[in-house]
């Protein structure tokens, strides 16, 4: 290893940094943080070791951009309770559905018993297609998806499981390159060469399969989670900006990985779940979204967005109270976001990232800073 890179190394904190061999995919989405493809999300790992540092036995955690729900999930793991907040309903949705108390033998059979309902109503002609479906769907994926959609019972003890059931399989039924799944910009239709699989593969035919695979997923997932969760502990998820949080309890702890700058766009990566759950959408109110780009006027806006939401963050939570918060701050933006937010920085610390978005090659570093109110 050469000099620098020694150098490099010596600053990182080892506990808190992973190989792919020592943090393998199966364990990077074990029991319900694998229950839906998400873009971007951060390991279990790393959210229950700043958990256990910063947050005491029994208290309130607090992620103000819940995204996926991985802090909410390893925080109720732990007996802490949680509270979360996303602008993305579907992201709330996730959330919730990840933290909520479930009774695994009532949501096997409720999942089971929507997927015969769905293969019962296949057989009929949709109506009420929405535009997106029409346009990045096949025939038979949009009819078994849609067919799916009408089994759901709205109010059952399994309908938001139901729910993310059909959305991953809608993506998974998309009209899209198998190497592009989170990055495709328009259907394809024809045979293609597919990097991933190292062959010609041809478009996606029909949901069917899908819907079966992720009911039984799914429903897997949430058993092997009410398995190890421990009694007592709870999550309050909101579908709500980070710049309008307010909380009934003050928080212990803040845990959270804040949107970067013109990097993903959270409502977009999700908009099959838009359009096949009607979710209001409030993609115009997103941090740092990719389609604002990364110029100066975006990085301006940015920080102006982070300093609301990382004061609001502050204003409900208990007098002295740690914010650990995960970022890439190759910009330097973050020591005067955290002075204009009334946070005083108590720590930086290097971690070596283990392929965070999906998108990358080679090596990504982020920090972990600790911030206390002034």
């Amino acid at each position: 290893m050469a000099g620098t890179q020694e150098a490099l190394y010596a600053e990182i904190d080892l506990e808190l940094s992973w190989s792919e061999s020592e943090l393998p995919q199966s364990e990077r989405t074990k029991h319900v943080h694998g229950l839906h493809p998400y873009l971007g999300k951060f390991p279990p790992q790393l959210a229950e070791a700043l958990i256990r540092r910063h947050c005491p036995a029994g208290g309130l955690v607090l992620d103000p951009f819940c995204g996926s729900g991985t802090t909410l999930v390893e925080a109720v793991g732990l007996g802490r309770d949680a509270a979360g907040c996303d602008i993305s309903a579907f992201n709330a949705l996730l959330s919730r559905e990840k933290t909520r108390l479930h009774d695994a033998a009532e949501i096997a059979a409720g999942l089971e018993a929507t997927l015969a309902r769905a293969e019962a109503l296949a057989g009929d002609a949709p109506t009420d297609v929405p535009a997106y479906l029409g346009e990045w769907y096949g025939d038979a994926a949009r009819q078994e998806l849609l067919a799916y959609r009408r089994a759901i019972e709205p109010g059952s003890a399994w309908s938001g499981l139901a729910s993310l059931v059909l959305t991953r399989a809608a993506r998974s039924a998309r009209l899209v390159r198998h190497d592009a799944l989170d990055g495709a910009r328009r259907p394809v239709r024809e045979p293609y060469w597919c990097h991933k699989h190292r062959r010609t593969c041809v478009p996606t035919v029909g949901a069917q399969r899908f819907l079966r695979r992720y009911s039984h997923d799914i429903a897997g997932r949430v058993a092997a989670f009410s398995a190890v969760r421990p009694d007592g502990a709870s999550a309050a998820v909101h579908h709500l900006d980070a710049r309008e949080l307010r909380l009934e309890r003050p928080a212990d702890a803040v845990v959270t990985s804040p949107p970067y700058v013109g990097v993903i766009d959270y409502h977009d990566q999700h908009a099959y779940a838009y359009a096949l759950l009607d979710l209001a959408a409030r993609a115009h109110a997103e941090i740092g979204s990719r389609s604002r780009g990364s110029g100066a006027r975006a990085v301006t806006a940015y920080a102006d967005d982070m300093v609301a939401a990382l004061s609001a963050s502050a204003a409900v939570m208990r007098s002295g109270a740690p914010l650990a918060i995960v970022v890439n701050d190759r910009l330097g933006l973050y020591g005067d976001i955290l002075e204009r937010a009334g946070l005083q920085l108590e720590s930086r610390t290097l971690r070596h990232v283990n392929r965070r978005t999906g998108r990358r090659a080679g090596e990504y570093f982020e920090e972990i800073l600790v911030a206390r109110a002034l």
